[in-house]
């Protein structure tokens, strides 16, 4: 149990029986998303590269950036990367570049990057890390933009990241290179300036402070990866530096036109097996799941009564931001909370919704005793219930019986066998 783990002692009692009505079917189905991808990864990031062969880059220094996020692709985006600078004669390094991550220490952000398998002997290039930072301007009259000092110094910098919807702010830059020149080598100093804003003035304040770190940092070309909703590239893009904000704002686009998504609407109760931070930077994806820490409308979102949280992920470590976008959760999913991880993310962030604790059910079956009650489901044999895996895991879900009419006249979807059974363990929770 974490050490800032809640002590559940007196309990709600489960109504286990209280249930009207045998519980649907369930399905299994297969999701059809845009599969287009690139098949050589280092192959396209060596084509991009080549635009800048012009560059001289003999004996030079260069900065590369990574982030904290689990790509799939990165680390062979990021070899590439290396590799080209080394034949143009560079000297590059690896910089972590994700805000006040990895505990906010030098050492614990080396240790993120080794987790996601970013080290010098799979890069081929020695990472340096340090919280150190050097103060490039201001936005807005007083809030302060930095960068990491070590690429600061250095002779160039290369920025690369996932460009994507960002998890609890929209705009015409969210998740992608100009969030993670201004947040990610911004460090703990600048990760916090920019987020006393708060997220509802992201969408103007990221591109600003993105505009002092491109006039006044050594930023030498980004490269863009857009992932599909398979977890594929399915694009990767080299832009020079006055090409960054343009050329980003337009793959935002396109990354969310072949994101994963929910396929059906007006769900009453979502069943979702684990969040955590390694799933989305808010746990669970506002952008699947339209539940917004901001109250924003998330357009392409199905309209859901009420959501389960059945667990966190391993990797997560305890964080449970994004449990309090919940309805429901279960005794075993509050027990792994570490309270001080997940508030100390909370209060960087300033967010207040996402690290909240829902109602807490002894098991999955209560869990979904309470939320067919709650949404008023007269019932439940005939409740529309989607399970997913988690908001990142979307090509394979489980949806009720109730919508067999409408996927069958879908193209888009496959059903992959007959209905079976909800059933549980003696534990009452779902197998």
């Amino acid at each position: 149990m974490p050490t800032n783990s809640l002590d559940i002692r007196n309990f709600v009692p489960t109504i286990a029986d209280g249930l009207n009505g045998d519980l649907p079917p369930m399905m299994a189905v297969r999701q059809g998303f845009p599969g287009d991808h690139v098949a050589d990864i280092e192959a396209a990031v060596r084509d991009q590269i080549a635009q800048f062969s012009g560059l001289d880059l003999q004996g030079k220094e260069i900065a590369v950036t990574a982030g904290s996020r689990g790509i799939k692709s990165m680390a062979g985006v990021l070899r590439a990367i290396v590799a080209e600078l080394r034949g143009m004669g560079a000297k590059p390094f690896v910089v972590p570049a994700m805000g006040s991550h990895g505990s906010g220490t030098a050492e614990g952000q080396i240790a993120v990057l080794e987790k996601l398998g970013i080290t010098e002997a799979t890069i081929g290039a020695t990472v340096r890390s340090s919280m150190d930072v050097v103060e490039l301007g201001t936005i807005e009259g007083e809030t302060r933009v930095f960068c990491d000092k070590l690429a600061f110094q250095s002779d160039g910098i290369v920025v690369c990241n996932r460009i994507k919807a960002h998890t609890a702010f929209t705009g015409d830059y969210e998740s992608g290179l100009v969030k993670m020149m201004v947040i990610g080598l911004g460090k703990h100093s600048g990760a916090t300036s920019i987020h006393q804003l708060g997220f509802d003035n992201f969408h103007h304040a990221v591109p600003a402070a993105g505009k002092v770190v491109l006039a006044n940092a050594p930023i030498l070309f980004g490269v863009g990866l857009v992932e599909n909703a398979y977890g594929q590239a399915a694009a990767i893009e080299g832009m020079a530096p006055n090409r960054i904000m343009e050329r980003e704002r337009e793959l935002l686009i396109y990354s969310k036109t072949i994101m994963g998504r929910i396929q059906v609407d007006d769900i009453d109760v979502l069943i979702i097996d684990e969040i955590g931070k390694d799933v989305s930077g808010g746990g669970m994806d506002p952008n699947v799941t339209g539940r917004s820490a901001l109250g924003l409308s998330i357009p392409n979102t199905p309209a859901i009564q009420r959501v389960i949280v059945r667990d966190l992920t391993k990797a997560t470590a305890g964080s449970s931001m994004g449990l309090g976008m919940a309805d429901f959760t279960t005794r075993r999913c509050a027990e792994k909370i570490d309270l001080g991880l997940t508030y100390t993310n909370a209060l960087t962030a300033l967010v207040m919704q996402p690290p909240k604790i829902p109602m807490i059910c002894e098991n999955d079956r209560s869990a979904l005793a309470f939320a067919l009650r709650t949404a008023r489901i007269q019932h439940a044999h005939g409740a529309r219930i989607v399970r997913i895996r988690n908001t990142k895991d979307l090509d394979t879900i489980w949806v009720s019986e109730a919508y067999r009419t409408d996927l069958a006249k879908r193209d888009d979807m496959e059903i992959l066998g007959d209905p079976a059974p909800i059933e549980f363990d003696d534990a009452g929770n779902l197998t």
